[in-house]
């Protein structure tokens, strides 16, 4: 890779200019939120943050610093939680935030899409599909402030993956600079364009390492006219597998949402959150969110009945201890606020070391249990919270400081933790990265997970287009 040494003052002046007053932070107070990731994991060092306000500006900005070996850190909402949006130390990255590209370009509602800029918050997508009486379905906890570049370029999972994939499945066209500062216009509308290799889907997923995504054409659905869910107690894992054939047995695709909660997380949320309350008077290990969509109100009468009767069949077999269903939209919010305020209550368990898996459904009692007795004799005492996506195989097992023992002796320990539980997940025919990437934290670790063609057909790729190597240098590869 070619670096530059030291920022050259006339490579600053000249991205000053690009993209002009507002669109440039130097100062290092105003530029701390840039390059901290938000647990202070990571932080990097910059001397500029550019903020481009278009494609164009974004373009120019690529082919200065392509011609000077300038790296360039891309940088969407920051949210993510592998360091991948951080820069290194050294000081010889400047960071590009999409922040400032934030128009809703167009909704197409008879081809059902939304172009949208990158810098465009997941939420506000949202709202806009919605108030056009569309869906779009990626939904994460970090919504209110993840921005659509970085959701795409990390191929964010989320809730609605069981049913509608993750963010790979759901766009149609892009349109990216690439390391040369040229821009690819991929915007089409189009479900089928057989014409040779799919190039979005080189970008997608690649972290800013391959280029820098600017804008999107994103797939909408259909608004579901209302949702029926429940939370649903059972006494283990393997029950809630079978619950979840179950339900798909009688709503198909329709299961849009299956969610496995341990009772220790539900607890920890109630215990800190005092306008959230457990629906059920007696405690139970395991609980599952579940959450079925209807197109019609005749459909949801259907798809209501369908879950009741799936819910007392499984109540009545054993297969589930009880049942809560909402009555109302308040209800469904108030059931989904304890699964979503489950990475913020894990906070007050102190220093935590979190993990991204995905594994066969096969595999999930299997992962969990071999996982945490694993962990136990690397930390005696840690706390393990296993709890996620499960219905596409998505756990997110996240490990606790022991009580009492303060954070820094325990963080010491993340190599050995991270090996143990990846160490299963591979032999469970597993990913260590199911939904959050690579950046700096598993870039090494996917090495030993890896064959060696698939790493050097990545290292290829790279090459092929970004020879100098300034693309977000350092993660992924």
């Amino acid at each position: 890779m070619a670096y530059t040494r030291t920022m050259d003052t006339a490579v600053i002046d000249g991205l000053k200019a690009i993209v002009g007053p507002g669109g440039w932070i130097d100062d290092p107070a105003e530029m701390e939120p840039y390059v901290t990731e938000q647990r202070g994991m990571w932080r990097g060092v910059t001397p500029l943050v550019v903020r481009p306000k278009s494609t164009g500006e974004v373009a120019r900005i690529v082919q200065l610093c392509a011609r000077n070996a300038t790296p360039i850190v891309p940088q969407a909402g920051n949210t993510g939680l592998c360091g991948g949006a951080v820069p290194h130390g050294d000081g010889r990255e400047i960071l590009l935030s999409v922040s400032r590209m934030n128009k809703v370009r167009g909704i197409a509602p008879l081809e059902n899409t939304i172009t949208v800029e990158a810098g465009c918050i997941l939420a506000d997508v949202q709202a806009a599909a919605d108030d056009a009486g569309r869906l779009f379905p990626l939904s994460l906890a970090a919504e209110g402030s993840c921005q659509i570049g970085g959701n795409l370029s990390t191929n964010a999972g989320g809730t609605g993956v069981l049913r509608y994939g993750s963010a790979r499945d759901l766009v149609l066209g892009l349109e990216v600079v690439l390391p040369d500062g040229r821009v690819w216009d991929g915007l089409r509308h189009l479900r089928k364009d057989n014409t040779g290799y799919d190039l979005k889907h080189l970008f997608i997923g690649a972290e800013g390492t391959l280029g820098i995504i600017t804008a999107a054409v994103l797939k909408l659905f259909p608004r579901p006219a209302e949702f029926k869910t429940a939370l649903v107690a059972l006494p283990d894992v393997p029950q809630a597998l079978e619950l979840l054939v179950k339900l798909r047995e009688g709503a198909g695709d329709r299961v849009s949402a299956f969610e496995l909660m341990p009772h220790a997380l539900i607890d920890l949320v109630v215990q800190n959150f005092p306008d959230i309350a457990s629906p059920f008077a007696a405690v139970y290990p395991w609980y599952v969110l579940v959450e079925i969509s209807a197109a019609s109100g005749q459909d949801a009468a259907t798809q209501g009945a369908i879950l009741e009767s799936s819910l007392a069949d499984a109540m009545e077999s054993g297969l589930a201890r009880d049942a809560v269903v909402a009555q109302s939209e308040a209800q469904r919010r108030a059931l989904w606020k304890i699964r979503e305020t489950a990475p913020e209550a894990q906070k007050f368990l102190g220093a935590s070391i979190k993990h991204d898996i995905s594994v066969p459904l096969s595999a999930i009692a299997s992962f969990i249990e071999r996982a945490g007795a694993a962990t136990e004799k690397v930390v005696p005492g840690a706390r393990v919270l296993a709890f996620g996506h499960v219905g596409d195989g998505n756990v997110h097992f996240n490990v606790s400081e022991p009580p009492g023992t303060g954070g820094g002796a325990f963080l010491e320990q993340i190599a050995a933790v991270n090996h143990a539980v990846y160490e299963i997940a591979a032999d469970l025919g597993g990913s260590i990265s199911a939904e959050h990437g690579l950046g700096q934290l598993k870039r090494e670790a996917v090495r030993r997970y890896k064959t060696d063609i698939e790493m050097e057909l990545m290292q290829r790729v790279k090459d092929a287009l970004d020879p100098q190597g300034i693309m977000n240098p350092g993660k992924v590869l």
